[in-house]
């Protein structure tokens, strides 16, 4: 399954409008966290949750038997959106996993159950590759990463310029044709000066 016509142009979109709103540039740092609040959207950590809610077993289950399969969820009070997410991940992680749930948000996406009748995880697929593609976006947009890809940074550096981790980074570079478009680049430098020498 691919992403639907339009969707990744779509994204970019987003991604700078949201930006744009944030007094961001595309080049820039962007933090999840305040992206949730500038939304009204509440982000709150497993640990917090578990005594928001004054239930032990909420928490002490991810914190301790089960610390990375619950990577962050969205959760619905009618209209309202609360992003609930490990507060336990690495800091890249968290910004991608919230990232990640502010993008169901911007979609508009419908709630639907987490869990199906037979007790399996129940997964929809098109949403969640939206989800990911949105969030990749909003943590890195093309515009940005191309100015400092050409402008020489490795994607080492450039991941830690965004806070995000290095996979992502190499995720969006080759999936957003930045790779592509810097090896032609560099080819067509190498062939104008080849040709001025002769």
């Amino acid at each position: 399954m691919s992403l639907r016509r339009g969707f990744k142009a779509e994204a970019e979109r987003i991604s700078i409008e949201v930006r744009t709103e944030m007094r961001l540039r595309p080049e820039d740092r962007l933090d999840p966290f305040a992206l949730a609040k500038h939304l009204s959207v509440p982000v709150i950590g497993i640990r917090d949750a578990a005594r928001l809610l004054r239930r032990s077993d909420l928490g002490s289950y991810f914190l301790t038997e089960d610390v990375e399969n619950l990577s962050a969820i969205t959760l619905f009070q009618g209209r309202k959106r609360i992003v609930l997410h490990n507060d336990r991940h690495a800091a890249t992680r968290q910004a991608s996993n919230v990232a990640h749930e502010i993008s169901h948000c911007l979609l508009e996406h419908s709630p639907e159950p987490a869990v199906g009748p037979d007790g399996c995880r129940m997964w929809n697929r098109e949403v969640e590759m939206e989800a990911e593609w949105l969030g990749g976006a909003l943590l890195m947009p093309r515009a940005g990463a191309l100015k400092h890809a050409r402008a020489g940074l490795t994607p080492e550096l450039i991941a830690d310029h965004f806070g995000v981790s290095l996979a992502l980074c190499r995720w969006r570079l080759q999936h957003t044709g930045i790779l592509s478009q810097l090896q032609r680049y560099a080819s067509l430098r190498r062939a104008v000066r080849r040709a001025a020498a002769r």
